[in-house]
């Protein structure tokens, strides 16, 4: 089964097609960065109007790379959830109407669930059942995943999750949008051993995440050492690290109460804050100290990927999952209603 899918979730526009038999073959993402930069975060309604411009042109040369014509699409998939309300509504339109007017089913996929399996799409594959650590856009959890579909939540952000807290706290020390990144390269020229910065909620027990307040203590910081430093940008530098340095070891200590909790000797990490350097290098330190694995989508599909709901979608189309035509896509959506495969 051959399956077009299609992400509009937020501020990337992907199209993927993945074979059954062949694997992946095309995929390609446009980011809309440049449109957002100057507002210095997304703007809804810029959004919503690119993905009508380009997702149209993006199947066609998906397709046209795959050397695909139309009529070798089997079922397309659109990410239907959760996300911005406007985005998703052109990549569920235009998905639902080319199903329709190609004559095969379609299926919205939950964005999250994309995320999840996205490592599956490299080698070696993680197997079921694991322990998965999602930490994309506005979204930290901790899920156990014991088979397509069967999905527990094992602890999430109560506040605000880790991609929101980079983001924020980029702008707190002045660094261009999209702020994430940024303070990564930053906090590479920092030094780890000037601030030490809360591990927040790592004292108590439990798997959920709190973010808030120390992108607060950063803030806090930042205006007490830049009013007597004689240095700025090391300054910025090392509050940086400091910053990094607490997210990453906070994600990782939770990671490893999770997987003796489920008595797991496997961990997924995905989402955009999955690509840090060095939160992979500190979780490839900890699977090894739990006698673990840790499976990585490759850097390109940790951000939003047309990819990854192609292969979620042919998860589902292939077990004779589908759609209605009425079907309307969900700004606020939980992994566990999705149906099991």
């Amino acid at each position: 089964m051959r399956v077009l899918g299609i992400e509009t979730s937020c501020d990337e526009t992907g199209v993927g097609v993945f074979d059954g038999d062949r694997g992946l073959l095309a995929h390609a993402v446009y980011s809309q960065v440049e449109i957002h930069a100057e507002y210095g975060g997304v703007v809804p309604e810029l959004a919503s109007r690119d993905h009508v411009r380009k997702t149209l042109p993006l199947i066609r040369q998906v397709l046209s790379e795959a050397g695909l014509p139309k009529e070798s699409i089997d079922g397309v998939a659109f990410t239907a959830g959760p996300g911005l309300i406007g985005a998703l509504l052109v990549g569920t339109a235009v998905g639902r109407a080319l199903a329709w007017a190609w004559g095969v089913p379609a299926l919205g996929v939950h964005h999250m669930e994309g995320h999840l399996l996205a490592p599956m799409l490299e080698a070696p594959a993680p197997a079921f059942p694991f322990v998965a650590l999602l930490v994309s856009g506005g979204h930290t959890q901790l899920v156990e995943a014991t088979a397509v579909g069967r999905y527990r939540l094992l602890g999430e952000s109560l506040d605000d999750a880790a991609g929101e807290a980079f983001d924020k706290t980029a702008k707190i020390l002045g660094l261009p949008y999209p702020g994430g990144p940024a303070l990564a390269k930053l906090a590479e020229h920092g030094d780890p051993r000037r601030y030490r910065f809360p591990r927040p909620m790592t004292e108590r027990p439990g798997l959920d995440f709190s973010f808030s307040g120390l992108k607060t203590f950063t803030l806090n910081t930042l205006q007490r050492e830049m009013a007597r430093t004689d240095d700025p940008a090391r300054t910025r530098a090392d509050i940086a690290r400091a910053f990094e340095e607490a997210v990453v070891d906070t994600l990782v200590i939770k990671c490893r109460r999770a997987l003796r909790q489920c008595a797991s000797r496997r961990l997924v990490v995905a989402g955009g804050v999955g690509a840090n350097r060095r939160l992979r290098a500190r979780m490839d330190a900890m699977a090894t100290q739990e006698d673990s694995e840790v499976f990585y989508p490759r850097p390109a599909f940790c951000t939003d990927n047309g990819a990854m709901i192609a292969y979620a979608g042919w998860q589902r189309l292939r077990a004779g999952q589908a759609e209605p035509l009425a079907f309307r896509p969900r700004a606020r959506w939980l992994m566990e209603e999705l149906p099991p495969v």
